[in-house]
């Protein structure tokens, strides 16, 4: 066991430890112990958990910024996005992942969560490779060093009403036997800092017949996520549909608990967050996307109040920055309150050592490996903040958090270990250069008319 790194500030649950040792083997942490107090030392915290992304959407962030309906949302949205994605191939996919990926690094962001349905080819036939586009993703991550968590989507219908996949939907199908298979072959590839996982991509694309089926064929503990409640239209159909909204019915007709993760849930009831509560489920927010696409706000003070778990993502990564996520995500309930530090405990505090604990506390169930903590046994993941910025000038240990969520735009992470494997330094990436060339390249071809 050798010693990695002396940190001058070093972040637990409890909030910051002074001269600490971190020590590392076989990609996971050892004992901490105490270190040189000599001040010299770095700013340690662990890694952010990405905990959605939908990677090849990356390539398209900029591009549905014009008024194409008066009533401009998510379901006209959602036309740019088909378009995008009927263009993707294996090659490119892996150049845009591999992007997306080392800008997470970059940003802070040491574990991510692919919500991955774009697995035929775009006429819906699959490739020579069932899993081509899956492999992908796994070459993106391995090649960037980032800790994945593959979450193959099951997508079977277009509708609560269980009608057919459209054409441009074609790619995402699959029947529950042939998705089953891709799971258990994913599977056997996992390794130190992959896993895989399942995502069922809504309750309107999964009937409820084939949602029971999946989960009593699935093996125990794995990861389940599911988008749900991001739309007030999606809402509206389950209860035409199912007298029901979408939250509801999931916790009455499925056995909702830690290895859930309920993506968006922005439109709930007061039941209905309590119950998410109640049930260990997580909840992965990602405000720079619903704002973006008008979704609506999270009701975050209810949840935290009733105790429950949650994460954020960076879903369509138009921003790839854990400080966005996290602070848009208070300033959002500042505009709806009119009032200022809603992320508090009970009895007040930080807002940012309260918006950094979330993410961190439910890594480990959301992902199914072990980031979230520097603490013997956890996943050797941590990022150094560099402490010579402006942004820092005469910080004390109780405010470094909230100037990093809170001062400016500048990045302030220096470097990124995963699985104690430097992979960022001075800022950049260790292949940034080369991986953007291949970025660059893949996306002339795909925007090409």
């Amino acid at each position: 066991m050798d010693a990695i790194h002396d940190a001058a500030l070093l972040w637990t649950p409890d909030g910051w430890q002074a001269d600490a040792g971190l020590a590392v083997a076989d990609g996971r942490f050892g004992p901490l112990r105490r270190g040189e107090p000599t001040g010299s030392g770095g700013w340690l915290l662990p890694g952010i958990p990405n905990l959605h992304s939908h990677a090849f959407q990356r390539a398209m962030a900029g591009l549905a910024e014009r008024q194409t309906d008066v009533r401009d949302s998510f379901w006209t949205w959602r036309e740019t996005m088909y378009r995008i994605a009927a263009r993707f191939d294996p090659d490119s996919l892996q150049a845009v992942a591999a992007q997306l990926y080392a800008e997470m690094l970059e940003a802070g962001y040491t574990t991510v969560c692919e919500f991955h349905y774009l697995h035929h080819a775009s006429d819906g036939r699959p490739y020579a490779d069932p899993a081509a586009m899956s492999q992908a993703l796994i070459a993106a991550a391995r090649e960037t060093g980032i800790r994945l968590t593959l979450l193959p989507v099951l997508y079977m219908t277009g509708g609560f009403d269980g009608r057919p996949l459209s054409e441009r939907q074609r790619r995402f199908g699959h029947d529950l036997d042939g998705f089953l298979r891709l799971v258990q072959d994913l599977r056997g590839q996992e390794d130190a800092t992959l896993r895989v996982g399942v995502a069922f991509h809504s309750l309107r694309a999964v009937p409820p017949q084939a949602l029971a089926a999946a989960l009593a064929a699935l093996p125990a503990g794995i990861p389940l996520h599911i988008h749900i409640a991001e739309q007030i239209g999606e809402v509206q159909d389950c209860l035409a549909l199912r007298d029901a909204r979408p939250v509801e019915w999931l916790l009455a007709n499925a056995p909702v608990d830690a290895r859930w993760t309920l993506v968006h849930a922005t439109h709930l009831t007061a039941e209905e967050t309590a119950g998410i509560a109640r049930s260990g489920a997580t909840v992965a927010i990602c405000p720079t996307t619903e704002a973006n696409l008008g979704d609506g706000l999270f009701p975050l003070r209810d949840y935290l109040d009733a105790g429950g778990a949650w994460g954020i993502g960076s879903d369509s990564h138009v921003s790839v920055s854990p400080v966005e996520e996290l602070r848009w995500l208070e300033y959002g309930q500042r505009l709806h309150t009119r009032h200022r530090n809603i992320a508090v405990g009970a009895a007040g505090g930080s807002v940012g050592q309260t918006l950094l604990r979330g993410p961190l506390a439910s890594a480990t169930q959301a992902t199914g490996q072990a980031p979230g903590a520097l603490a013997p046994g956890l996943a050797a993941d941590w990022i150094e903040l560099d402490r010579q910025a402006p942004a820092f000038a005469g910080a004390r240990p109780e405010d470094v958090v909230d100037r990093w969520l809170f001062a400016g735009n500048r990045p302030l992470v220096r470097e990124v270990h995963v699985a104690g494997r430097r992979v960022v330094a001075e800022g950049r990436h260790r292949d940034a250069e080369a991986i953007a060339s291949r970025y660059r390249e893949a996306v002339q071809t795909l925007l090409a008319d």
